[in-house]
């Protein structure tokens, strides 16, 4: 083969997996189903729908029956790590989307795109580091949104605690805002934590607890702050998965300082003696200015939580 046939295979194949990856992989929505053995002994087993980095838009209907869809797995419990707007518009879209889970409790954090819409970026600048904000950009109306998460029964953990029975166990959130951003006060969620466990009086009841801690941005003084202040388990997004990722070794990036091998799906974070388990989103969505997944599914996640012991 000549040279120049090479190259225009080549370029082919590239245009190729461009077409793909626009028009066909972004749009492959997954269901990821896990199984976390952290519960205590005899624990009754809780459904934990995990949804993260939806970038919706209002004319992204694919998307909004799919994630409305998810409702008849009947979760007993929903995680929404941020990233929820893509769209200046998108508010009435979102809260379409998500109103078959009103009365399911909740609870979520805040990513950037729930602060700013989105706007063009050079692509390549992904591939070189985290991504950064551009100089000019629209600020969304993050009241509404989570006026909209309220209605449905969702606590907030933006540098903030909460705590919730489920099935039974006992489960202590605390969480922070946008590590990405530097919204994050560690300070402020642990602060919260101590405090709700100092004044919780149903925490000497004898009932199992299980500490939980979330992040949209999962950068390492996030986890090992977590991990410290006893999070059993983390759920985080922001990373995409990578979002273009090359088969046989995975992600190219991820968008923070997370391990490459952690970008995604269910793994340990050890911090000295101490771990957690940990779970990244790779999200169900994209930026409507870089619009492509390539070898990597967007996805919402299933996790049931079982007893330890059940394994």
């Amino acid at each position: 083969m000549s040279v120049k046939a090479a190259l225009a295979l080549g370029a082919a194949a590239g245009l190729g997996a461009v077409a793909w990856g626009a028009l066909v992989e972004r749009k492959l929505f997954t269901l990821r189903r896990v199984s976390v053995p952290v519960l205590a002994p005899g624990a009754d087993p809780i459904r934990v729908l995990h949804l993260s980095d939806l970038h919706l838009a209002p004319f992204q209907h694919r998307k909004q029956r799919w994630v409305s869809a998810l409702a008849r797995l009947k979760p007993d419990l929903i995680v929404d790590t941020g990233d929820n707007l893509g769209h200046i518009d998108a508010y009435d879209a979102l809260a379409g989307t998500l109103e078959p889970f009103r009365g399911v409790p909740g609870v979520f954090v805040n990513g950037s795109n729930d602060y700013w819409a989105p706007s063009f970026k050079n692509p390549l600048r992904y591939f070189v580091g985290p991504s950064k904000s551009p100089d000019k950009v629209q600020r969304l109306d993050i009241d509404r949104e989570h006026a909209l998460f309220a209605s449905l029964g969702w606590a907030d953990l933006d540098n903030s605690a909460t705590t919730l029975t489920v099935n039974g166990t006992r489960i202590e959130f605390f969480g922070v805002d946008d590590p990405h951003r530097g919204y994050d006060k560690l300070e402020a969620a642990s602060g919260s934590l101590e405090g709700l466990r100092e004044n919780d009086d149903d925490s000497s009841d004898g009932s199992s607890t299980l500490t939980v801690g979330v992040a949209h941005a999962p950068y390492q003084r996030i986890l090992n702050s977590f991990v410290t202040n006893g999070a059993q388990l983390i759920f985080a997004g922001h990373t995409h998965g990578g979002q273009v990722c090359v088969p046989g070794f995975g992600a190219l990036v991820t968008n923070c300082d997370i391990p490459r091998k952690q970008v995604k799906g269910l793994s340990v974070w050890r911090r000295g003696a101490r771990s957690a388990f940990l779970n990244v989103s790779a999200g169900l969505g994209t930026s409507i200015y870089a619009p492509v997944r390539f070898a990597c599914l967007p996805e919402a996640t299933l996790l049931t939580l079982v007893p330890a012991t059940d394994s």
